[in-house]
């Protein structure tokens, strides 16, 4: 009887999971990849559906298109419910799918800091969906406010608020005041969106803390200077429908967006793994499980230490570094070699502050401004997937930077919620 192949399954079909599927392309083994969506996410670029810049076919790929040509994978649609590691099994709501290898890449979602409720009034920015919904959140405020008659409500209508002031959050304020002060500025009759009051919410001393102290200064004095109301050392106590509460006193607000922490997926329950205090699973030096040398866990679900311990960020690049070199570290154990321990190499960090200016980190490289913002649009253009999408991409943020025009501007229906069972 010929000798049955390795069976590789890949949970989760992010940065790092999808890279480890491309690296084991030639792998003498059989590749199954499961996510609960169809669609790999380009999440960096997330906030410019939110805001109405890009549509979402524009930053989403489905996942057997990427792969079509790989034909040692085969993809799944199904949503996982636990992992058997005795038996060697995945465990899902469509059946069951036994493994010689895992690879663990769910990812992350947001975190409310034990405040789970908030999540109603304010969505969090992981998927297509909380994009899509944000962005309606965005455009039915300023309806809403041509319709009010109540200046304290028209007030409440044209206040968005943006908790957390990372990457994410400074983005996102950025873009919602591009949008109020040009984008709608001349398209309504009863309310002046420019009159609009963009609140970014930090609990922390300053904006961009993994960033150096000169850019994030630069980053808050860019945001000020587009009408950014940017708030530090302000820790919001309560979240509800129309606002939000803190010590200081209250905002009243039609719109709050959540960028203020995240937490992994529930991987560490499904392994009985030991995990940090955002749920990352504590992974040996190779990115396996402890005592299992046959699990590896990657990405945004994995704590791994960098050099001198420092905590490896929860970026796109150090997700690809992983997923690339467990991929490797399969082939060169099916061939019985080794390989040393994972060593993450640093590629630096960025963010755009609307449509002009950025802060770009890359080791000597330091940048800002509009020199900044141009190497943050050719970094992500270039991490696109697909020629037409760097195309379409690049087109779209040129005819906005000439124009101040976003195309996506529509207003969609929430679908019914499916049948159980």
């Amino acid at each position: 009887m010929p000798q049955e192949r390795p069976r590789v399954v890949i949970l989760g079909a992010g940065f790092g999971g999808l890279e480890a599927a491309k690296t084991l392309a030639r792998a003498p083994a059989d590749i199954t990849i499961i996510d609960r969506q169809n669609y790999h996410c380009f999440q960096p670029l997330l906030y410019q559906v939110a805001t109405a810049a890009l549509s979402p076919a524009e930053v989403a790929w489905p996942i057997r298109h990427i792969l079509r040509r790989q034909q040692n994978a085969t993809v799944y649609m199904a949503e996982v419910t636990g992992i058997d590691l005795t038996e060697r099994a995945v465990n899902t709501k469509s059946g069951s799918f036994p493994f010689d290898f895992l690879i663990v890449a769910t990812g992350a979602t947001h975190s409310y800091f034990g405040h789970n409720d908030w999540a109603a009034f304010a969505p969090g920015l992981k998927r297509i969906e909380d994009a899509t919904r944000i962005r309606r959140s965005i455009l039915e405020a300023f309806e809403q406010a041509e319709l009010a008659r109540d200046d304290n409500e028209r007030r409440r209508l044209l206040t968005f608020v943006i908790v957390g002031g990372g990457p994410t959050g400074v983005e996102m304020a950025g873009a919602i005041a591009e949008v109020a002060r040009q984008t709608l500025a001349r398209d309504f009759r009863q309310i002046d969106p420019r009159t609009s009051r963009i609140v970014l919410i930090e609990a922390g001393p300053r904006i961009l803390p993994a960033f150096s102290e000169p850019h994030s200064a630069y980053a808050r004095d860019s945001l000020t200077a587009m009408g950014v109301d940017v708030m530090t050392s302000t820790p919001v106590i309560r979240c509800d429908e129309r606002g939000v509460d803190l010590k200081e006193g209250r905002i009243d607000a039609a719109t709050v967006i959540w960028a203020a922490g995240v937490v992994a997926s529930p991987a560490a329950d499904w392994l009985a793994a030991d995990h940090d205090n955002t749920g990352r699973v504590i992974v040996r030096a190779d990115l396996s499980l402890p005592g299992y040398n046959n699990v590896f866990v990657i990405g945004d679900t994995a704590c791994v230490r960098g050099a001198g311990g420092v905590p490896v960020p929860a970026l796109a690049a150090p997700a690809k570094q992983m997923g690339h070199y467990v991929g490797r570290l399969i082939i060169q154990r099916l061939a019985g070699r080794s390989v040393p321990p994972f060593r993450y190499r640093p590629l630096g960090t960025l963010a755009t502050i609307g449509r002009r200016a950025a802060v770009v980190e890359f080791g000597s490289l330091q940048l800002k401004g509009f020199i900044g913002w141009l190497f943050w649009s050719v970094v992500h253009i270039y991490f696109l997937i697909g020629l037409r999408n760097r195309f379409v991409v690049a087109l779209t943020w040129l005819w906005g930077y000439i124009t101040f025009q976003r195309g996506a501007r529509l207003i969609t229906e929430v679908p019914p919620p499916r049948p159980q069972g």
